[in-house]
């Protein structure tokens, strides 16, 4: 049962006591409507949070260029690149396998932005990135999971269902469409009970001062806490209590514009176990020195993600006796958590550092009531990035994996000579299923093969195929397809 809500006399005196009463400055002028709109909105937030946060971002150096970088250790780091890998890997994906097996392992999907650069309004995992089947990011990671569960019933004691929870994080904006979206296409075969959706968390936009803005007279004016922001939803929205429920110790972490994801990769987790990790992270190797993405590595003897911008150029470019960067585990943003540290890191919020943006913030004037559209920066955001909690963490792992198997992330508009767009992700999702059914002992004539992940989830299940021709185009939703 949940709590009632504060009244508004309630909320005016804690408001007024963290010295933000001013968020009541219009209430005589209100409508009831617009009261009542008001007493929802800050009955939402928690004010002396909200203050605590935004005193620890203006006490928190920025982080110094000169700050100690080190390699990742060699105990902490593994690669599934290179034939000389696949004994190991084929151990660690048992190890994951059984553990999906037993009902140990859940999968947490960050899946509230909406496909803005794209030229769309929909949630970015609605979108259709030109597929010939034109399954959508959603399906095509809900068949994954679908798959997975069915190879996994080769290491069942029985025949109870195998199943993996997806919990899917969205934002206020996506949270109607993306379950509209779940319910009017039957959860792609899932079972409802199984797919849980859970909002991600706001924060105001603050002055300089750190006085919260009004964006309307009964409307303070939030933005999304960024996707750090998980950890406190997890307790708040009751995840941590349903992976408990369920006696999950095993999650599995990614987002959803990652068409090439491995959900609840066995492989990974299998690793991740061998490794007593508490979290972990998959890493790809850096295209180059200069590529813009942050780089997990030790920051001031702690495991750390240390953005391009942070990390100067010369430093960048150093190599090993191979060759290879020194700085070269490329952040992909896909995890792995026990259960227990997902627990401890909520109560770690007081210690994690809120990053500041300074933006242009709508406002309504509290001397005039009037509407203010600023041409330059006059306020503050604040969030949280999901990599920020692994300097807390006690056994911290990193697996290296493919760029051209694992990640093909889905960013920009279609234009020419840009990278990250729907025919980038289109691209590489055909190609890995040609390699598919190549390593399977068949020839491929073309290179418009789309394999279901319902058929094969990494290239597994293709043995009828050895020695046949496969003509393209085809779109292959079944084995008997390929004939």
């Amino acid at each position: 049962m949940s709590a009632s809500r504060p009244s508004a006399d309630t909320l005016r005196e804690k408001f007024t006591a963290a010295g933000q009463g001013h968020v009541f400055t219009f209430w005589d002028t209100l409508s009831g409507a617009e009261q009542e709109i008001l007493v929802s909105n800050l009955a939402r937030i928690d004010v002396d949070r909200i203050n605590r946060i935004f005193k620890k971002s203006q006490d928190t150096p920025p982080k110094a260029k000169t700050a100690k970088l080190a390699p990742l250790p060699e105990a902490a780091f593994a690669s599934t690149i290179g034939a000389g890998n696949e004994a190991k890997m084929a151990a660690w994906e048992e190890k994951g396998l059984r553990l999906i097996a037993e009902g140990k392992v859940g999968v947490i999907l960050l899946a509230g932005g909406q496909g803005t650069r794209l030229g769309s309004s929909d949630p970015k995992g609605c979108y259709d990135i030109g597929l010939p089947s034109r399954k959508s990011l959603f399906q095509l990671q809900a068949e994954r999971i679908l798959r997975l569960q069915t190879v996994a019933k080769k290491y069942s004691k029985g025949d109870e269902n195998i199943v993996i929870p997806w919990y899917i994080m969205v934002s206020g904006p996506t949270k109607g469409a993306t379950t509209s979206y779940f319910r009017n296409n039957n959860f792609f075969g899932l079972d409802p009970e199984n797919v849980i959706f859970f909002e991600q968390g706001v924060l105001p936009a603050f002055t300089p001062q750190g006085k919260i803005f009004m964006e309307t007279k009964d409307t303070p004016a939030l933005a999304p806490d960024g996707n750090g922001g998980i950890y406190a939803a997890l307790g708040r929205e009751g995840v941590i209590a349903d992976l408990e429920r369920r006696g999950i110790p095993y999650v599995h972490t990614y987002c959803v514009d990652n068409c090439l994801v491995k959900v609840a990769d066995p492989v990974f987790i299998g690793y991740c176990l061998e490794q007593n990790a508490d979290c972990a992270a998959k890493a790809v190797p850096k295209t180059s020195a200069t590529e813009s993405v942050g780089v997990i590595c030790l920051r001031d003897d702690k495991f750390a993600v240390v953005e391009y911008s942070e990390i100067d150029p010369e430093v960048a470019a150093l190599q090993n006796d191979s060759g290879a960067l020194v700085y070269n585990a490329g952040n992909i943003a896909n995890h792995f958590y026990t259960t227990d540290f997902l627990k401890r890191v909520d109560s770690l919020e007081a210690e994690l550092e809120y990053h500041i943006a300074e933006k242009k913030i709508k406002h309504v004037d509290l001397a005039t009531g009037e509407k203010v559209s600023p041409d330059k920066n006059n306020g503050i955001k604040l969030e949280l990035f999901i990599f920020d909690v692994f300097p807390f963490t006690e056994r911290m792992a990193v697996l290296e994996v493919a760029r051209k198997e694992e990640f093909s992330p889905l960013k920009n508009a279609s234009k020419p000579g840009v990278a990250d767009t729907p025919e980038t992700s289109r691209a590489d999702i055909l190609a890995q299923c040609v390699r598919f059914a190549t390593k399977a002992g068949a020839i491929v004539d073309g290179t418009d093969l789309e394999i279901s992940p319902l058929v094969s989830y990494g290239g597994e299940g293709l043995e009828s195929i050895k020695g046949a021709t496969i003509t393209t185009p085809k779109v292959v939703n079944s084995v008997a397809d390929f004939k």
